[in-house]
């Protein structure tokens, strides 16, 4: 939730989302809260600027994609900490004292109805947030020799995993295993085809 008054962004988002109708802020918050839910797959800020026309606030696109990102990110703020309906209200009140009662009294009943459902999306977000194997790569190597040993001759099987993180971030996972670990790898990945294939 964007934490102090000091921030004239806070402040003058505030005021253009107390100038909106309460109608429109209700409509434009359950846009948001629908995808904070899972319900939609992302807040399309054309339909919200079209909507705001059709009402007849005239705000540039820039203005309406900030009260966008803020009401995005205080709803999904409030969710993280699981906060009760006054709880949210006094931290909106905290940040920013232009807030009007009748914009207060639109978020909080909002989030009263929805606040419980936002924050069990994120648990189960955080819950799932695994990242996904994209590549795998391998060669067989021979360890002819170490420091401690001059005749190793040891074969390995070399491993590197490219896996996405949910950040979207491509991470890189390398390591070795022994013929017999190796052996062992490969039993475990195709009980785990067999298993997969009767789901």
């Amino acid at each position: 939730m964007p934490s102090s008054e000091k921030s004239y962004g806070t402040k003058n988002v505030a005021d253009k989302i107390c100038r909106l109708p309460p109608d429109l802020l209700t409509e434009t918050s359950q846009h948001i809260l629908a995808y904070l839910q899972g319900q939609t797959s992302g807040v399309d800020s054309a339909e919200i600027s079209h909507r705001f026309q059709r009402a007849g606030v005239s705000l540039h696109h820039e203005a309406v994609q900030s009260i966008i990102r803020f009401l995005l990110l205080t709803f999904w703020s409030a969710g993280k900490n699981n906060l009760s309906a006054d709880d949210f209200v006094s931290k909106l009140e905290e940040s920013c004292s232009k807030w009007s009662k009748t914009s207060l009294q639109v978020l909080q009943t909002l989030w009263s109805e929805h606040g419980a459902a936002v924050h069990a999306q994120q648990e189960a977000q955080s819950v799932l947030s695994i990242g996904q194997l994209v590549d795998v790569q391998w060669k067989l190597g021979m360890a002819v020799s170490s420091d401690t040993c001059r005749s190793l001759n040891s074969p390995y099987v070399s491993l590197l995993l490219k896996i996405a993180e949910p950040s979207g971030q491509i991470q890189q996972r390398a390591f070795e295993m022994t013929i017999p670990q190796f052996q062992n790898f490969h039993k475990q990945f195709k009980e785990m085809a067999v298993i997969m294939e009767t789901v």
